[in-house]
């Protein structure tokens, strides 16, 4: 898809883009090669040779595209070419490996450091929600319930309240694990086991020594067909792209004019119209919210692929994956930075939220009883709770 079509996907550069994938291949049959020394079954200049080519294999990507149609997935051509520029340390290259075991741990590679970026700027949301929640601690607003006023509340609650749910999905993303995929033809990694022989009984090294290289983790069992390593990413940064979306839903509802208790800090270039130039629109807040209405669709689609992972390997639902997680990767990344950005330009007017409520209390259409309660005590909570979750 057109970055035209995806308004800020320059900030999600080389995320998972063709580029990024190819290089993540790379990354993956160079470290396999390393592996193949510590289970025994390679030399250590047979994996200095097939690094030096992974590093250097030149590879048109167009052309890489269309090739991956003869086999459903890019890894078979390129292990191809990489064997060629391997020259006769060739054998080497992808031995004992499966297409699925390359492309699935490159694309948790991609993942990994796609929830890196994701988390960095959900921390600098965070800071600057902790820092408003504080400022405003008892700075009175309306509170509505159902879009109805009903007693007041104030805005250092409400910025807790959204650092809360900032909070909820750095847990959930430091939650995550990131595995090496493994496990050879059919899932039994009995290619790598015979390469090894009876006397060699390194076999069992080539995952734990590919973890190693890749800084990933090792599993016992390879996941070929129990993809909850990909859901499970897919749900942390959903979780992410929620938490954002309820606070640029709040920023638009209370930036109307007609309320106009906070404002999206003014940026030259940033929020104009066509054909009026009076307009200064929340443009960051339109499209944070644009992205928290893809992103559960997105990761849907991996639990509808990992429901349908049948035999020991699925027929089109792996395929079904990748779009998908490449897509949410470039989404939650592009998100997460907006949406730093947003909270960390955000201009809240305390005196257009007490005029409000003194307003609406003289009207009658506001309850009072009680007034704000313990809403600074709960912004102490959730200040001190974020200190603790963010590290």
């Amino acid at each position: 898809m057109s970055g035209l079509l995806r308004p800020g996907a320059h900030r999600a550069a080389g995320v998972a883009d063709d580029a990024a994938v190819l290089a993540a291949l790379l990354r993956v049959e160079s470290a396999w090669a390393r592996a193949l020394v510590a289970a025994g079954i390679a030399t250590e200049a047979e994996a200095a040779q097939v690094a030096a080519a992974a590093a250097g294999v030149d590879v048109d990507l167009p052309a890489l595209a269309v090739a991956s149609e003869a086999a459903g997935n890019p890894v078979v051509p390129l292990v191809a070419l990489l064997r060629d520029a391997a020259g006769d340390a060739g054998g080497a290259v992808h031995r004992g490996l499966t297409s699925q075991d390359v492309l699935d741990t490159a694309l948790v590679l991609l993942a990994r450091d796609a929830v890196a970026r994701v988390r960095a700027d959900l921390v600098v949301a965070g800071d600057a929600l902790a820092v408003l929640a504080r400022t405003h601690r008892d700075d009175v607003a309306v509170a509505r319930t159902l879009t109805q006023w009903a007693v007041p509340t104030t805005f250092g609650l409400r910025a807790a309240q959204w650092l809360a749910g900032v909070g909820d999905a750095v847990a959930r993303l430091d939650g995550l694990t990131f595995p090496v995929q493994y496990g050879g033809a059919a899932g039994t990694r009995a290619l790598l086991a015979d390469l090894a022989g009876p006397d060699a009984g390194h076999s069992d090294r080539a995952a734990p020594a590919l973890a190693d290289a890749l800084g990933l983790t090792a599993t016992d069992l390879p996941w070929h067909t129990r993809r909850a390593a990909l859901t499970g990413i897919g749900d942390a940064l959903t979780t992410a792209t929620d938490a954002l979306g309820v606070i640029a839903a709040d920023v638009l509802l209370l930036g109307r004019p007609e309320v106009a208790e906070v404002r999206e800090g003014a940026v030259a270039g940033r929020g104009g119209s066509s054909t009026m130039p009076h307009k200064q629109n929340p443009v960051l807040s339109v499209l944070v919210g644009a992205a928290a209405r893809q992103a559960p669709a997105l990761a849907g689609q991996l639990h509808l692929a990992a429901a349908g992972a049948v035999d020991e390997r699925p027929d089109g639902a792996w395929h079904a994956e990748w779009p998908a997680l490449a897509r949410l990767l470039e989404l939650a990344v592009t998100t997460a930075s907006q949406a730093a950005e947003l909270v960390a330009g955000l201009q809240v007017d305390p005196v257009a939220m007490a005029s409000r409520v003194d307003a609406a209390t003289a009207s009658g259409a506001l309850d009072t009883r009680g007034a704000t309660g313990e809403a600074g005590r709960l912004v102490d909570l959730a200040t001190t709770c974020w200190e603790e979750t963010r590290g």
